[in-house]
């Protein structure tokens, strides 16, 4: 198969394998790339793999007139600028020990042995400078099927970096084939070692659950996570009954992970997530305006047009219920609303703290006349 795309033709990448090339280095594209290449889907990132050396790597493509940076030099990977874009560069290497999140690694040239210590087979393929695919563990046929599956054995995939179970249920949701279902040697795999998930730091766990609530339907697999325990691990209490309800009414709006994130419920989610402080004053204000009997027209009011949305198709997918008639022009009208009462309208008559009182007052009538009640209205009352 020989892969076709502007990313192939970059004039640094060009300039990059002409560098290396011209050491006599074994040089390819490897992983990401050639994964979404091969699918169809759009290449951002370039991960190149050779069989040069970090510092000869460093060398050649100096003389190149490249700018290296060394990102990872430990694990035999520089960052090479060209043409303006960032190649990651690594050299082929084979695990020496890991310790389920890091790996200590030793150099090498065979490319086979660089490809079996990869996670999937969909991300154990390479291609050369033309575009023509290299494929040592036969990891094509799972691409052009979209079927997720782990190099090797699937238990020693995951003891290496316990982080890979959360990747198989991402890579899952986001390249899978859905209709296929999930690939139970990995699952069961996952299940077997999902005690390690607890030597993950939170902002890696909090980092793929990103990722994999932002896929176009992450329900199958967050539904699976929660059959292999762990989901429950990551987030007790969570339930992911809502979720694909909720896929389903967001209809043609762009996929918002924390929005999903809400529908699951469970308990302590801001710390197991390491969610930022705006993040978690969103996910509290849309779960208490699940359960709140506040109007479209208030939600729009209190949270702005996004988030009240949210609140709205998060009620119809958790209560089973369908959204209100009109309930999208009534988040509208609430988002463009204000409160037509202002401290001067009351002054000089109220001052200090019963100044505060009287306007919080006005506001709750306002409320309750669903934003309906207009100024002069509120200070006859």
């Amino acid at each position: 198969m020989k892969l076709a795309g502007d990313w192939l033709h970059h004039s640094g990448t060009k300039a990059l394998f002409a560098g290396l090339d011209a050491g006599g280095h074994q040089t390819l594209f490897v992983g990401g790339c050639v994964r979404n290449a091969v699918m169809g889907l759009p290449v951002a990132d370039i991960d190149i793999a050779t069989a040069a050396t970090p510092d000869v790597v460093t060398d050649l493509c100096k003389r190149a007139g490249l700018r290296v940076v060394p990102t990872g030099i430990e694990h035999g990977t520089v960052t090479v600028i060209a043409g303006g874009k960032p190649h990651e560069v690594t050299t082929f290497r084979a695990d020496t020990a890991t310790d389920g999140r890091h790996a200590r690694v030793a150099f090498g040239t065979d490319i086979t042995v660089d490809a079996a210590r990869r996670d999937f087979t969909m991300n154990a393929l390479y291609a050369r400078a033309d575009g023509m695919v290299v494929d040592p563990l036969v990891g094509l046929p799972d691409v052009v099927a979209r079927r997720v599956r782990f190099v090797g054995d699937p238990g020693a995939r995951i003891i290496e970096d316990y982080l890979r179970i959360l990747r198989f249920f991402r890579f899952h949701a986001v390249y899978g084939d859905l209709t296929l279902g999930i690939d139970p040697e990995g699952l069961s795999a996952c299940a077997a070692n999902s005690a390690g998930i607890d030597t993950l730091s939170r902002e890696r766990i909090g980092q793929e659950m990103r990722k994999l609530l932002a896929a176009a339907d992450p329900a199958p697999a967050v539904a699976a996570m929660a059959q292999a325990g762990v989901l429950g691990r990551i987030l007790p209490g969570a339930d992911p009954l809502a979720l694909g309800p909720l896929v389903h009414l967001e209809m043609d709006l762009d996929p918002d992970w924390l929005r999903r994130l809400a529908s699951l419920g469970g308990s302590d989610i801001e710390d197991r997530l390491r969610l930022s402080r705006a993040e978690a004053r969103d996910l509290a204000a849309l779960r208490e305006a699940i359960g709140s009997m506040e109007t479209p027209v208030v939600l729009g009011w209190r949270l702005g047009r996004q988030r009240a949305s949210d609140a709205m198709l998060l009620r119809a997918a958790l209560m089973d219920a369908p959204l209100p008639v009109g309930w999208q022009q009534d988040i509208a009208r609430g988002a463009a609303a204000t409160f037509p009462v202002t401290a001067a309208d009351l002054m000089p008559d109220v001052t200090g703290a019963a100044l505060g009182q009287r306007l919080k007052t006005l506001e709750t009538r306002w409320i309750a006349s669903d934003l309906h009640a207009r100024r002069g209205d509120l200070l006859k009352s």
